[in-house]
């Protein structure tokens, strides 16, 4: 008899809010486990490893980044007003997952890391034909981290987290200084 198809959601689900909720080291196989509502038995019918359940997160951050991708290439307003547009949308699926593969990262995990850098690449590269030059990518790239930062960090306080006609504006403004 085979296991539901979701059980193996269900625990990279736990995995992953484990990881943001309460870091590296808390996510044992043992409460991975316990906070998905299955067997280690299960889990392992899943994930031989612990390695084998991070692969399977890297996985899911890979597959979430490429729809993000393309998401943005098929914005009607364009890829960049798109990408700086939603750069504040926090609690989606590619947020929990950048999140959780974040908090492997700043535990050492250097695949982690490699895997955050290829996310950043992709949007990089989906970008830079609509920006004149480098400098320019990296003006686009360093707005968005700080929308993000700001809405993630700071959503219940005041604080330069642009909304409605300020942030058209702002995605304006940032288009007239990076276009050709």
């Amino acid at each position: 008899m085979t296991r539901p198809p979701h059980a193996r959601e269900k625990v990279l689900d736990a995995f992953e809010q484990l990881l943001i909720r309460e870091g590296e080291r808390a996510a044992t196989l043992e409460s991975v486990a316990r906070e998905a509502g299955v067997s280690k038995g299960g889990l392992l019918y899943h994930f031989g490893s612990r390695e084998a359940l991070e692969q399977g997160l890297f996985e899911r951050l890979r597959a979430l980044a490429a729809e993000n991708v393309e998401e943005l290439q098929r914005a009607p307003e364009g890829p960049l007003a798109s990408f700086l547009a939603t750069s504040g949308d926090v609690g989606l699926p590619v947020d929990r997952a950048i999140n959780a593969v974040s908090r492997l990262a700043h535990g050492g995990n250097g695949t982690a890391s490699a895997e955050l850098a290829a996310v950043r690449a992709g949007w990089a590269e989906a970008l830079r034909p609509h920006v004149r030059d480098d400098v320019a990518l990296d003006l686009v790239m360093l707005v968005s981290d700080g929308i993000y930062v700001n809405s993630a960090l700071m959503n219940d306080l005041p604080g330069p987290v642009p909304r409605g006609e300020a942030l058209a504006g702002l995605i304006r403004l940032v288009q007239s200084a990076v276009a050709d």
